[in-house]
């Protein structure tokens, strides 16, 4: 189960998502939801179109599937997606 201690283990495509913080002034305040990652970039869909935001210097709030929210550092999502599921969380 997907969980806020679990969440870099965890598929982030269809999660509801905002940047908090962006490093690009125009990033921040993007939300919708998650539709394609790649190791350094997140794909949202918005009410506007499909906006792709970097990971580094980007802070994500994620919505869970239970209701919970959960603020995420971009740079500690940077790596493959189907690397980063496999990796071990200290």
């Amino acid at each position: 189960m997907i969980s806020p201690r679990n969440i870099l283990r965890h598929e982030l495509i269809g999660l509801d998502v905002l940047v908090v913080r962006a490093s690009n002034p125009g990033h921040v305040g993007v939300g919708g939801r998650i539709i394609d990652e790649t190791q350094n970039t997140l794909t949202i869909r918005t009410e506007r179109g499909e906006k792709q935001i970097p990971k580094r210097f980007s802070v994500f709030r994620l919505q869970l599937p239970d209701g919970t929210t959960v603020d995420v550092d971009g740079s500690s999502l940077e790596a493959r997606p189907e690397r980063r599921i496999t990796m071990r969380i200290r």
